[in-house]
């Protein structure tokens, strides 16, 4: 039996243990990217976050018995928009910005497709595109109208928000409450200003398909309606838990959530609802506007994946992170401190259970950080910063890989550490001092050991 895992529930509004549908596949939905440009840092953070979530689930239930279906919105009127601004088509728009998505989240440590997947059996990790799943969207669409949960109008199809009388209890919004905030314009054609559209017509130039409902002029979903349609599709009906950050919640997936109850008929949509919090830059909120809007790409620039995922996860998800310099070379350093700690020893086969233990309690990284640090044995240490997706190199891999990156000649720096060392057994202080300077102008720290030999690194 998996130790008991608790999570907090924004359906429940408290901490619940957590019991999956089914033990033997139990199943996990991220809304991910809406590739129309270049993921930002904040983006990361459901990534990095829900990653271990599947590394840990796969850890307590098994690697066979955990399903992961991570979203891609790839028809989006601001995909639609920057395709036009650059002159491309939408689909070279996607495809490109999909292709530096996953470049960046390999990067990040991120465990993808094909880290799980064994060809021949069940996919354990699927990114459905939006676009391949249009049958699917307009099914639920057509299904809905049939229940008397929506209604065609003007070539749109919209959900009729009054017909479910407990609209608004995963965000906690009374429907009255809402309906008496909702904006006095509204599109005439909504029978309710909180109505909300599941398919619309298309402009020229956009891309479209066979609208449902017997509407005769071409269209596309809807944004929610995707995401209702993919888990449906790849984790069924109801499923156990649903991930993303907390600007999701209202309207994303309380809409989510009407249309596939009301599709299906089914209490819930997902058990258990996580939301990670906000990221803010320097204790300033990201914008353009500010200056402080940065990518995923510009952040891995300067500083190894490793590095940021660790500095992503030293905060617990759903509290506020504040991205900082700082905390970048604080979590730097913290990774040098366990590469040299681990050497190159292999990972115990058992967990360290100080570790595990604060991770079950709702991922509470920063406490199963702190235990980290207190672990004496290579072997328990690397075997729990694995999980977390730490220490994925020997201490001899990390180096000779910083070193192919860095482009340094090593019979250079060989030989200057040779040179020392003769200068230092000479007494020739000023030699000594001139071939360290030399090593330093290179980049590379040496460190002389107690045995009498010296070893050396990139960087500090």
């Amino acid at each position: 039996m998996a130790p008991m895992l608790r999570l907090y529930n924004t359906l429940t509004g408290r901490k619940d243990a957590f019991a999956p549908i089914d033990p033997a596949n139990v199943r996990l939905y991220a809304c991910g990217p809406t590739v129309y440009d270049a993921a930002h840092i904040g983006n990361a953070r459901p990534i990095v976050v829900f990653d271990l979530l599947f590394r840990l689930l796969r850890h307590l239930y098994g690697p066979d018995h955990v399903t992961y279906a991570r979203n891609v919105t790839d028809v989006d009127d601001k995909i639609n928009a920057r395709a036009a601004e650059r002159g491309i088509t939408i689909r070279e728009l996607t495809d490109g910005t999909l292709a530096q998505f996953h470049q960046d989240v390999r990067d990040l440590g991120i465990l993808m497709p094909e880290d799980v997947n064994t060809p021949g059996q069940p996919p354990r990790f699927i990114e459905p595109r939006a676009t391949d799943h249009i049958a699917e969207m307009v099914a639920m669409i057509e299904g809905l109208v049939a229940a008397g949960h929506a209604y065609a109008a003007d070539g749109h199809v919209l959900f009729d928000v009054p017909s479910m009388p407990d609209y608004g209890r995963l965000s906690k919004r009374p429907l009255d409450e809402m309906e008496a905030g909702a904006r006095v314009e509204v599109a005439p054609y909504k029978r309710s200003p909180l109505d909300f559209v599941l398919w619309k017509p298309s402009k020229p130039g956009e891309p479209s398909w066979p609208s449902p409902c017997g509407i005769a002029s071409p269209g596309r979903p809807g944004w929610h309606i995707e995401c209702s349609a993919m888990s449906a599709k790849h984790l069924g009906q109801t499923f156990d838990i649903h991930a993303g950050g907390i600007d999701l919640i209202f309207p994303h997936h309380e809409n989510e959530v009407a249309q596939s109850r009301c599709c299906f008929g089914t209490p819930v949509m997902a058990n258990v609802w996580m939301h990670n919090g906000f990221l803010q830059v320097e204790g300033e909120k990201m914008s353009k506007s500010l200056g402080n809007f940065i990518t995923i790409r510009q952040v891995l620039n300067d500083w190894p994946g490793e590095v940021v995922r660790l500095n992503m996860l030293k905060t617990q998800y759903r509290q506020p992170i504040d991205w900082t310099v700082r905390g970048l070379e604080e979590s730097g350093k913290m990774l040098d401190r366990w590469y040299a700690s681990a050497g190159d020893a292999t990972p115990s086969a058992a967990m360290p259970g100080s570790v595990l233990a604060p991770l079950l309690d709702d991922l509470n990284t920063p406490a199963a950080i702190a235990e980290l640090h207190k672990l004496s044995s290579p072997e328990d240490l690397r075997a729990a910063a694995n999980l977390f997706g730490f220490l994925t190199q020997t201490q001899s891999e990390r180096e000779d890989s910083r070193v192919a990156a860095s482009g340094i000649d090593v019979a250079a720096v060989e030989a200057l550490i040779a040179a020392r060392k003769d200068a230092r057994a000479a007494k020739d202080w000023a030699a000594s001092d001139r071939a360290r300077d030399a090593l330093a102008a290179m980049g590379v720290s040496v460190k002389d050991n107690k045995d009498g030999t010296t070893t050396w690194t990139v960087g500090g």
